[in-house]
C-alpha cells in the first residue's frame, strides 16, 4: 500500500484519523492503528475512525473505533460528531444514523460546526456497565486517593464517574489508571472526575480507557450527567465544561442522552508507505 488519504478532525480538541474505507478496504491491525496514533512518528490522534459501509440498512456510514493503544472500541462521543458533519456534508443533508459496534446513533445539524448526537440509552445495569460482581452502580464503592465511590454509566463503553470538590488540582494522570484497571471492571472502564458547579453545570476531566487524558470526552460528559442526575445533583440537562471546551448534555425522559457540540477539520493528509507496510 502506497499511501491512503486521511482526515484530522477533532472535537474540543479531543483529535482524530479519520480513514475512508468504505469504497477500498483498508487493512488495520492493533500495531497499525497505534503507530498512527502515535504522536511522535505516526499522524497522532487520541482515536483512529475508519468509515465502512454499513450493515444495517438503515445506517448511512459504520464508524469503526479504535484507541490511541490500538485498542477497538465501541462508542466515541466527539468522534461521532465529527463523522456526522463529514458525512452529513457529503450527502447534503441535516440528519444521518452512524451504525457503531455499540449500535445506531442518530445524529442531526445543530448550527454552524455544530452537531447533535443521540447516544442512545444510558445503560446502569452492574452487568450492562460490566462490572466483575453485583453491585449498586449508584455507589460502587471503590476508590483511590481523593476519588471514592463514583457511580457506573455504560454509554457504549463503561465509564466510573467520581464526584469531588476541586478537579483542577487532582492528579488524575497518576490515580485514573489503577481504576482503569480494576478488578470491578473487567472491561477495564473510563474515570471521570467531576465537580458540580451548579445544578446545570458540570467541570468533567476524564482518564480514557487504553487513550490516557483527553481534552474532552464525549461518553464522558454523557455519563457524568447522567450520574450527577441519578445523585440529584443536578437537573437532567447541564453544560459539561471540559479541557477542551464545553458540551449541552441531556438525558431524555426515554432514557437516551442527546450530546451537541462543535466539530472542526484541521487538514487533509496522506498515510505513506513506510507507515502502512
Amino acid at each position: 500500500m502506497s499511501s491512503r488519504p486521511f482526515i484530522k478532525m477533532h472535537g474540543l480538541g479531543n483529535d482524530f484519523v479519520v480513514v475512508d474505507a468504505r469504497t477500498e478496504p483498508f487493512p488495520l491491525t492493533d500495531a497499525l492503528a497505534k503507530a498512527i496514533a502515535d504522536r511522535r512518528e505516526g499522524v497522532g490522534c487520541d482515536q483512529l475512525l475508519i468509515l465502512e459501509p454499513p450493515a444495517n440498512g438503515s445506517a448511512d456510514v459504520f464508524m469503526r473505533i479504535r484507541n490511541h493503544d490500538g485498542g477497538e472500541v465501541g462508542a466515541c462521543g466527539n468522534g461521532t460528531r465529527c463523522v456526522a458533519a463529514l458525512v452529513m456534508g457529503e450527502l447534503g443533508r441535516d440528519a444521518i444514523i452512524i451504525e457503531t459496534s455499540a449500535g445506531l446513533l442518530r445524529a442531526k445539524a445543530a448550527g454552524p460546526g455544530r452537531v447533535t448526537v443521540d447516544m442512545g440509552e444510558a445503560r446502569l445495569g452492574w452487568r450492562d456497565i460490566p462490572l466483575s460482581e453485583e453491585r449498586d452502580t449508584l455507589d460502587l464503592g471503590i476508590g483511590n486517593g481523593p476519588l471514592q465511590d463514583p457511580v457506573g454509566v455504560n454509554m457504549g463503553n463503561p465509564h466510573a464517574v467520581f464526584f469531588i470538590d476541586n478537579v483542577e488540582s487532582l492528579p488524575l494522570e497518576e490515580l485514573g489508571p489503577p481504576l482503569e484497571h480494576h478488578p470491578l471492571f473487567p472491561e477495564r472502564a473510563n474515570i471521570g472526575a467531576a465537580e458540580v458547579i451548579g445544578k446545570d453545570r458540570l467541570r468533567l476531566r476524564v482518564w480514557e480507557r487504553g487513550a490516557g487524558l483527553t481534552r474532552a470526552c464525549g461518553t464522558g460528559a454523557c455519563a457524568a450527567a447522567v450520574a450527577a442526575a441519578r445523585r440529584g445533583l443536578t437537573g437532567r440537562k447541564v453544560e459539561v465544561v471540559l479541557d477542551g471546551g464545553s458540551l449541552t448534555i441531556e438525558w431524555l425522559d426515554n432514557g437516551h442522552v442527546e450530546m451537541t457540540g462543535p466539530v472542526a477539520t484541521a487538514f487533509h493528509g496522506a498515510l505513506n508507505g513506510t507507515l502502512l507496510s
